[in-house]
């Protein structure tokens, strides 16, 4: 079927389209590779490049040709482990007792390469084409359209967002976690396909080309229909009818006129704006969100900017200058690099959260990103950093995490704290009780909710705005609240924990960096090692690494004198023999003894060789 005069659709599993210019092409899609023997049909000679718009088995089944053939295969960003790394998610995808219902395993049976991934929210060329890529959540969380201007026309290849004239493909694909008690449970993918849609109409598109089913000429009636249907099917579960086009209209509300509230991110960002047309964010996750998948893998956590455009629009930001974290949790900073990739934003991050962020291989943490968000500038604790007419106090915070910061400024004539995840602020005297929100692989210690505490008391802030709870006006009871809530915590644990071993509320005497690494056969690696005498006296302690058969460490054995509850960090080289097969994660321990007393395998790291 011709589309335009060089655009041309091919019926195989799923809807492939050529593009052509002269006697080359850009395919969009890939089905079973069919297309390849009829090119000839299309007076096409040679595919430089394949667009994928989503994972799914029928999109890409035969993608593998494509790669032999030389083609430059092109993917969605949040879905290349799908695509390239597939192999790994069929090893170790959960099947017992899975409560997972994405259809991430209607995925390619063998992985095949891919040459990178599509550049959202940017036109980029590929090939001869000039193509913009759209995010388009709704049948798969990471799905991308792509837009290509044509004979004057704006055509919009959507995958399978929508079918016909305002339908869809499967209800079923757009299932992204069980149903549970989350207004949109169960219909995330529903939630996410009115938005997306709406936010495609926003691009003028004159027709829509699905992966299945026939053009769509009307894109306004179509979307109307569709729309109609789903926010129906959405409301049957909800106790308020949803709104989508004020969702995407008003994302940011007021909490001062230069401090505005995200209301639509996993967790809340801010933006602070300057009078010079600029933002800085504080925290910028999971946007636009309409509940999170299930799974944990990389294809089930979507970042977007859909809210950027709204700061443009209706606050006169012309520019996103600066994200800053609270903390490097991945609802936090999920956005960050995209933010840098499309609007030049740099990451401003306080030291001890930096390397957090920049190496998320190195630690043994929750929550850690996928990838490494580098920083462009480091700032110092206890030293206000200048950000146009603000001068912002950056203070440690461990509490929820040691690897937190809380930002005070002035803003308006009110002295406002971002605290991040520190306390829910929800505190009602006799009717709700403030949570401290630790959480002990985070690194928690004892006294830290009284050290928070006691920054609150110093700062006097007049209103605390936190990561998932409405802002509070702060008053002196609330703040004497948190300091006795604080101490009441650090009693509880030393009454409850032994008297005689004291490793911290972690629990542990040892901790291994880099947590994770990769050497080839034949190759070494340094390791460290911190360790913890647990003791109210001096003691020395002596650490081994166990390590795989056959595996040596220099030095075999570490000796290091600590002082009473002092710590230390010791250093070890890995060496893995010649001749060692290619292997994931396997483990080498830190074995303690302080003093007398052996405390055994206290900590352990996760080697790769290849």
């Amino acid at each position: 079927m011709r589309v335009a005069t060089d655009v041309f659709r091919f019926r195989d599993t799923c809807n492939v389209y050529v593009l052509r210019s002269g006697r080359r092409a850009v395919l969009i899609d890939f089905g079973d590779g069919a297309v390849l023997d009829r090119l000839a049909d299309y007076g096409v000679d040679e595919v430089t490049d394949v667009l994928v718009t989503h994972h799914h088995r029928d999109q890409v089944q035969g993608l593998a040709r494509a790669h032999a053939a030389g083609i430059r295969v092109w993917v969605p960003p949040v879905e290349r482990d799908l695509i390239a790394g597939v192999d790994e998610h069929w090893r170790t995808r959960p099947l017992d007792n899975d409560y997972d219902v994405r259809q991430d395993r209607f995925s390619l049976l063998r992985q095949v390469p891919v040459t990178g991934t599509a550049a959202e929210y940017r036109t980029a060329r590929y090939g001869h084409a000039e193509v913009y890529t759209l995010p388009l959540p709704g049948h798969t969380p990471g799905s991308v359209g792509y837009l290509v201007d044509v004979e004057g026309r704006r055509l919009a290849f959507v995958g399978d967002l929508i079918h016909g004239e305002g339908r869809l493909w499967s209800l079923a694909a757009t299932q992204w976690a069980y149903t549970g008690f989350h207004e949109n449970q169960g219909k995330e993918g529903v939630a996410a396909t009115v938005l997306s849609c709406l936010q495609l109409l926003g691009h003028g598109p004159d027709l829509l080309l699905p992966s299945h089913g026939e053009p769509v000429t009307d894109p306004p009636g179509a979307v109307a229909r569709l729309r109609s249907r789903l926010t129906e099917l959405l409301d049957m579960n909800r106790r308020t009818p949803w709104d989508p086009e004020r969702v995407l209209a008003h994302p940011w509300a007021e909490v001062t006129p230069h401090l505005l509230r995200n209301t639509t991110s996993v967790a809340t960002s801010y933006a602070l704006l300057s009078d010079q047309g600029a933002a800085l964010l504080l925290d910028f996750g999971y946007d636009l969100t309409t509940g999170l998948p299930g799974g944990h893998d990389r294809a089930s956590r979507r970042p977007l900017l859909a809210s950027i455009e709204a700061l443009r629009r209706d606050h006169g930001v012309d520019r996103v200058e600066v994200a800053l974290p609270t903390h490097y949790h991945d609802d936090h900073v999920a956005g960050f690099n995209l933010l840098r990739e499309v609007h030049s934003t740099e990451v401003w991050a306080p030291a001890h959260i930096a390397p957090v962020l920049a190496r998320p291989e190195h630690w043994d943490l929750p929550c850690l990103w996928y990838d490494p968000i580098p920083v462009d500038r480091g700032l110092r604790l206890d030293a206000p950093v200048r950000w146009r007419e603000y001068e912002i106090g950056v203070h440690d915070l461990p509490g929820h995490t040691l690897y937190a910061a809380a930002y005070s400024f002035t803003v308006d004539g009110r002295r406002v704290i971002a605290t991040g995840d520190q306390q829910t602020t929800e505190w009602e005297p006799g009717l709700r009780p403030e949570v401290l929100n630790y959480q002990y692989r985070n690194r928690f210690r004892v006294d830290d909710f009284t050290r928070s505490a006691e920054l609150y008391l110093r700062l006097r802030p007049e209103l605390m705005i936190s990561g998932h709870w409405a802002p509070r006006a702060v008053t002196d009871a609330y703040l004497e609240m948190l300091l006795a809530k604080g101490e009441q915590l650090a009693r509880l644990h030393r009454e409850i924990l032994p008297a005689d071993v004291d490793f911290g509320a972690e629990g542990f005497g040892a901790r291994i960096a880099p947590y994770r690494s990769t050497v080839p056969p034949g190759g070494k690696a340094r390791f460290e090692v911190e360790v913890r005498n647990p003791f109210p006296r001096g003691e020395r302690a002596e650490v081994r690494l166990a390590l795989p058969d056959g595996w040596h460490a220099d030095p075999p054995l570490a000796r290091v004198d600590l002082g009473p509850r002092g710590e230390a960090v010791v250093e070890f080289t890995l060496r893995v023999p010649m001749g060692t097969p290619p292997a994931e994660r396997l483990r080498v321990a830190a074995d303690l003894t302080v003093g007398r007393t052996r405390f055994g395998q206290q900590a352990e790291a996760l080697v790769n060789v290849r």
